[in-house]
């Protein structure tokens, strides 16, 4: 098969299945092979698509050209705050899962990338270390937990599950009986650069301190049930004001045709 060829099976394996795994032969040689890369973007261009690649996930999926956007959405949709027809409880509870499953997974694939580099200069015969994968370092969230901590602000129960549904359904997410655990597009159409610094550097940078400042406090108290109380009600605080920041901060926009 001549690249041409290849280039236009893993096209339209793309646009079938939405997504690809970054193990799938087709695009293993892909990420090797710069002919074939090309011809591949060069054939999702022809119909205004482009490749959403990330070393940092463990998948590959394609979104619209930007100048086809307005074609596709129209002025409506591109002034609409998500382009999946999600609810607002729908978007505040993706931002939710990204913050806990893709933050934490980013930090630790920099501290394994960045320990390999240290122990690359004290070998005389280094060896190649990739980026870990994603399935290796992500978070994987207790429904449970995620029902305890933020059911009340994101309409309890039947809204939860109705949401989490519409997020697995769309790639984001993978349910695992009890657990949550990050999607094939979750790291791939939200654009880390724009919301990281909207999470960490916004209003929840100050949520983040307080509640920093409150474990520390009670790290050097005396543990007592009282303040056992105290701190499960510090605890409650602090997650409504990150939901709640999240909800004013974050303004995600995922959508099949754009990247974040």
């Amino acid at each position: 098969m001549n690249t041409t060829d290849e280039a236009a099976l893993l096209a339209a394996q793309l646009l079938a299945k939405r997504w690809l795994p970054r193990q799938h032969p087709g695009i293993k040689r892909a990420l090797i092979d710069a002919d074939l890369w090309l011809a591949l973007e060069q054939r999702l261009a022809g119909v205004g698509l482009r490749l959403v690649d990330n070393i940092h996930a463990d998948h590959v999926s394609v979104a619209l050209v930007r100048s086809a956007e307005s074609a596709v959405f129209g002025e409506t949709g591109l002034s609409s705050h998500n382009n999946f027809d999600l609810p607002r409880d729908g978007v505040s509870l993706l931002v939710v899962l990204w913050a806990l499953i893709v933050l934490p997974k980013r930090e630790r694939q920099a501290a394994r990338d960045s320990e390999a580099a240290n122990n690359e200069q004290n070998e005389m015969f280094a060896a190649d270390r990739p980026m870990p994968k994603a399935a290796n370092v992500s978070p994987v969230i207790s429904y449970k937990s995620l029902l305890a901590d933020f059911g009340a602000q994101l309409g309890k129960k039947t809204r939860l599950d109705t949401n989490l549904k519409r997020l697995e359904n769309h790639g984001f997410i993978v349910r695992r009986g009890d657990d949550i655990a990050e999607g094939p597009l979750l790291d791939l159409l939200l654009d880390y650069d724009v919301m990281a610094p909207r999470i960490l550097e916004g209003t929840l940078g100050d949520v983040l301190h307080r509640a920093k400042a409150a474990e520390l406090e009670a790290a050097h108290e005396t543990p007592t049930e009282e303040h056992g109380d105290a701190q499960a009600k510090v605890q409650d605080k602090v997650q409504e004001d990150v939901n709640d920041a999240q909800a004013d901060n974050a303004s995600p926009q995922p959508t099949t045709g754009e990247e974040g």
